[in-house]
């Protein structure tokens, strides 16, 4: 078994460890963006997915890779995990139906609101104290989650009909323009930026380069967020105008 996550801020990828840990502690979570991660996925049959859900969708980056790769899924088992800052409705579902059409079986989905990720639009933004307790509350479902699947009853949050129609209805149908392509908004602060390159390092998709010791923006964003939240000089902003309060997960734990 083997653990895939896309993270931006890290709440999949400590959703998916701690899952792991608690389930198969041999099991090993593996970034999208790994090098070996064709490797991996062939060497292993039982795979668990852990991602955040962009509007209602999956993030470009994940669907393309599951696409491009359409051959890796025939007989893999797989269990999705799907975080998000808001309601999804069929957040494991989209990524659940992506794969059965290429021969997956999936056993189970799991639900996880975790703390906000989009640091440039106030109206997102949540008190520290609220994040912490979505964590808290995060990390006591992930145990429940995990004692279920080994008595043999997985959850299925965001599997069935109803929940497809919610996800549906409850932002895709009206943002589905934000993730059917890569972004080329990402813009960056010239008089802020100080050309430290951490944003280069951060992005899984090479979007970001350093040119005259200013970070330079690309127009293949797939709208993570890591560089946003982790400039030093809060110069980078995607939806909104201005950072208004940065935050990874280890700001919650």
């Amino acid at each position: 078994m083997i653990g895939i996550y896309f993270s931006g801020t890290g709440n999949s990828k400590y959703a998916l460890e701690l899952f792991l840990d608690n389930y198969n502690k041999a099991a090993r979570a593996f970034p999208l963006e790994d090098k070996n991660i064709i490797h991996y996925i062939k060497e292993n049959k039982e795979i668990v997915f852990s991602y955040s859900v962009q509007f209602s969708s999956l993030p470009k980056m994940l669907k393309d890779f599951i696409d491009h790769h359409k051959h890796l899924w025939r007989g893999k088992i797989i269990f999705v995990i799907a975080t998000m800052g808001l309601f999804s409705g069929d957040g494991a579902g989209i990524l659940a139906r992506r794969l059965q059409k290429y021969g997956a079986e999936i056993i189970g989905g799991l639900h996880l609101k975790m703390p906000d990720s989009i640091a440039d639009e106030k109206a997102l933004k949540r008190p520290i104290t609220k994040n912490k307790e979505l964590v808290k509350k995060a990390e006591k479902k992930i145990y429940s989650a995990v004692k279920s699947i080994k008595n043999g009853n997985p959850p299925q949050e965001g599997l069935g009909f109803l929940c497809h129609i919610a996800g549906l209805l409850g932002q895709r149908l009206y943002f589905q323009r934000k993730t059917r392509h890569y972004s080329d908004k990402l813009e960056i602060n010239n008089r802020k930026c100080i050309g430290c390159g951490k944003c280069v390092l951060a992005c899984p998709m090479e979007n970001l380069t350093i040119s005259d010791n200013i970070a330079k923006a690309n127009n293949r964003c797939t709208m993570c967020y890591r560089c946003i939240n982790i400039c030093p000089k809060q110069a980078i902003t995607l939806l909104g105008k201005y950072v208004v309060q940065q935050g990874t997960i280890e700001k919650y734990l």
